[in-house]
């Protein structure tokens, strides 16, 4: 066949109500019902191209060839979408991240989105977003929660993401403070299967992760930021606390994690809302209300051991990009 090549731009998700662990492992089903915001200021471009010239698929981030495990996770879902499209051409694979990667900013989830729907463009399959979600979410499961825009939810053992509100439904600001360009040494992949297997706390985390998950639906529907406040954080630090308690424990907050914690309890005792969630990872994301967020980030600016502050509005569903556009992707 002639070549085939689309791209894609999508962002990446911070879920508010936290995924940590599987239900399948084999399927990548999640353990727990997750609610996420997609962010318009985290953007991934990938460019996917089949063509006959390839005896392999490649996958290229940021300019440098990516073997191993990451290539054969993309493998994996392009064979998925070229068994739907009856081809077997090789894929030449190009990403770039305007965010860190793989340091817990949820670059795979955004990866994996941009992956399945640029494949699924380039074959010209028509498959509803929904089923898209689906080969998003086999690959990384957050990354089903990407394709969408606004306030997102990944049910337990769900096959797809569904839309909870728009962007404009609550137009929130998420600060992400980062505290570190590297990447994480345990992936949450590992990180999940190791705190599922050797901690006493998992079993507490699964039960009660779905009621953490009803109360943040519940504010963010009625758009209320005290109701809301607490069960984000209690989510995150639930989350946390399960892997504290493996064995051996797996820690993934650093100095500069805490102190921006105690910065924004500082500053919800000074009367400003905010609140924070922690990924599998040592950045610390803020939510805030538009009309504090200068305020909020020029005090997580000056916590100890951050080294700058990304500001986002929610972001809007993943979107095909016309050929030929100045898209950076090396």
């Amino acid at each position: 066949m002639s070549e085939k090549v689309a791209t894609v731009r999508t962002h990446a998700n911070i879920a508010l109500a936290k995924y940590w662990g599987k239900a399948d492992i084999a399927r990548n089903l999640p353990a727990v019902p997750s609610l996420s915001l997609t962010l318009a200021g985290m953007r991934t471009t990938t460019e996917v191209r089949f063509t006959s010239e390839l005896a392999a698929d490649e996958l290229w981030l940021s300019g440098k060839p990516q073997p191993g495990k990451p290539l054969e996770r993309a493998s994996k879902l392009l064979s998925e979408v070229r068994a739907l499209a009856g081809v077997r051409t090789f894929a030449r694979v190009r990403s770039h991240n305007d965010f860190p990667t793989a340091s817990g900013l949820a670059s795979s989830a955004s990866g994996f989105a941009a992956l399945a729907l640029a494949a699924v463009k380039a074959l010209d399959l028509r498959l509803p977003l929904e089923r898209v979600t689906a080969l998003a979410r086999a690959a990384s499961a957050s990354a089903a929660r990407s394709l969408y825009g606004g306030y997102v939810e990944l049910l337990a053992s769900a096959e797809h993401a569904t839309r909870v509100a728009p962007p404009e439904h609550w137009p929130l600001t998420m600060l992400v403070a980062v505290t570190s360009e590297a990447a994480k040494d345990t992936g949450s992949t590992d990180g999940m299967q190791h705190t599922a297997r050797t901690s006493p706390y998992y079993a507490s985390w699964v039960t009660d992760a779905p009621r953490l998950f009803a109360e943040v639906k519940a504010a963010v529907l009625a758009k209320d930021f005290e109701r809301l406040a607490p069960a984000v954080e209690q989510s995150a630090l639930a989350m946390h606390a399960s892997m504290l308690a493996a064995s051996p424990a797996l820690i993934y907050f650093r100095p500069a994690t805490l102190a921006v914690i105690e910065t924004v309890r500082d500053l919800r005792r000074a009367g400003t809302a905010a609140c924070f969630t922690i990924d599998a990872g040592p950045h610390v994301k803020v939510l805030v209300e538009p009309k504090d967020a200068a305020l909020v980030r020029e005090r997580l600016a000056r916590a100890p051991g951050v080294l700058r502050v990304l500001e986002s509005a929610p972001g809007p569903d993943a979107s095909v990009l016309p050929q030929g556009a100045p898209e950076v992707l090396s």
